[in-house]
């Protein structure tokens, strides 16, 4: 199906982040946008408030009727709803055109010069700063992004830019679908095992994709990795770390609330960065945005200036409360390299301060794979309050609880289990000095009640 031909699109799992903002995509260009959604939440009444049709019943009669017609509608879906959802059954008897949301994203950015910012953690603010930084600048961009950008209020970006930025999703391998002319990768420690099976297998997933590099492109890939890379000839490969690499940082400053650093560059080097967001992990974070950036033609001013008004990302180390008596961050983290990440970063910030986390696990596999790396991250803290798992897409496995994790953390930890629907009523009962709330699943629906308690008191 021709983008010209399309007259409604139906999204099956509209709330999805990444969903959503090609949601917006298809809004912006004026056609009929609808779709089902499992629950209501914020994101999915903003897409309402913006034009989109939703509906929360598994009812092929909700289907809007712009939305029955095989030769001018097209159906996106994600991987995480089941091959038995009626609504999607219904459109596969019905010989409409079916697509994933990557075979989508892929499509509308076969007309641009993509930047991909790939790898298993670090993707969404990497793929946010660099969209901050290319919108800026005269350059400007597109973007389809996997978190809510403070800067936009948006996961989308609409522009007159030949460029557009994405975060490139490895989950069901959906980054095979997509054409980049400039990628970073940040990280391949093992993920999504429930769909890969091996190590081995997810990391060949990762060189199919350095594969897809256009000609002419570049890829900048962290230090260290396991990958192994398959590039074209005319490809250009730099590498880049927080201190050392092609691409790296020199003459790190923390000091009150605040980081800057020199951004070293093959290209030229830019003196005294300040980061917008100052969270220590950002720096290496900032190094691949603006390598990216620079690779597309961003001079020292734009990238200086991109990254000192960088506002963050929804739920990526985001401050709720801040203060000399209380600290209360929410944080997307759910594999243990990035809830190491997190945990590391809020010790250097608060290094005599007493730090709580409450943790809903994401997915039974995960915690059956990694349940030990989880306690080993998780006890660099003072105090732990695992949550029961949340499920996404998966049915319960036999024996895996959080209990796994609960019992291999450190004995340095105070630790508590309770159920995620107690969580509010836990906080209301305690004190804390700097809390955390961390998952990937619906806890962060209870941080605007948290937030709400810990500021009245």
């Amino acid at each position: 199906m021709e983008l010209k031909d399309i007259k409604a699109v139906y999204f099956v799992g509209a709330g999805g982040i990444g969903m959503s903002a090609i949601a917006r995509y298809f809004i912006s260009r004026g056609i009929v946008v609808a779709g089902y959604d499992k629950t209501p939440s914020e994101l999915t009444r903003q897409l309402e408030r913006e034009g989109m049709l939703v509906h929360y019943e598994e009812n092929v009669d909700e289907i809007p009727h712009a939305c029955k017609k095989p030769q001018s509608c097209l159906v996106v879906y994600t991987p995480a709803v089941p091959a038995d959802h009626k609504e999607l059954q219904y459109f596969r008897k019905g010989g409409f055109e079916i697509q994933k949301r990557a075979q989508v994203l892929g499509t509308l950015t076969r007309s641009h010069r993509a930047l991909c910012v790939a790898g298993t953690h670090g993707k969404t603010t990497t793929s946010t700063m660099c969209a901050h930084i290319m919108h800026q600048s005269a350059a400007d961009c597109n973007a389809f992004l996997g978190g809510i950008s403070k800067n936009y209020g948006t996961n989308y970006i609409l522009s007159q830019s030949e460029y557009v930025v994405i975060e490139a999703d490895e989950f069901d391998r959906s980054f095979h679908w997509l054409t980049p002319w400039i990628s970073v990768i940040t990280a391949t420690d093992p993920d999504h095992l429930d769909i890969y099976g091996t190590k081995e297998a997810y990391l060949e997933s990762f060189r199919k994709y350095s594969s897809l590099i256009e000609p002419g492109g570049a890829l900048v890939i962290h230090r260290g990795l396991e990958m192994k890379e398959e590039l074209r000839e005319d490809v250009r490969r730099y590498d880049y770390g927080l201190t050392e690499g092609d691409f790296h940082a020199e003459n790190i400053h923390i000091e009150n609330g605040e980081i800057t650093f020199d951004f070293i560059s093959p290209i030229e080097c830019v003196k005294g960065v300040q980061l917008g967001q100052p969270v220590p992990i950002n720096i290496e974070n900032g190094v691949a945005a603006m390598a990216m950036a620079q690779l597309a033609g961003c001079t020292a001013e734009e990238l200086r200036y991109g990254m000192q008004t960088y506002g963050g990302v929804v739920r990526r180390f985001d401050f709720k409360i801040k203060t000399d008596r209380t600290v209360l961050l929410s944080d997307y983290a759910h594999h243990p390299k990035e809830i190491y990440q997190s945990a590391r970063s809020i010790r250097e910030l608060y290094r005599d301060r007493r730090i709580t986390a409450i943790f809903q696990p994401h997915l039974y596999t995960r915690t059956r794979d990694f349940y030990r790396d989880f306690a080993d991250a998780l006890s660099q803290l003072d105090e732990v309050v695992l949550c029961d798992i949340y499920p996404a897409r998966e049915e319960p496995i036999e024996g895996v609880t959080s209990q796994l994790i609960y019992d291999c953390l450190g004995d340095n930890v105070s630790k508590t289990m309770i159920k995620s629907k107690d969580v509010v009523e836990y906080v209301k009962s305690r004190d804390f000095d700097v809390l955390v709330i961390l998952g990937a699943g619906d806890i962060d629906n209870y941080v605007p009640q948290i937030t709400k308690i810990l500021q009245e008191r």
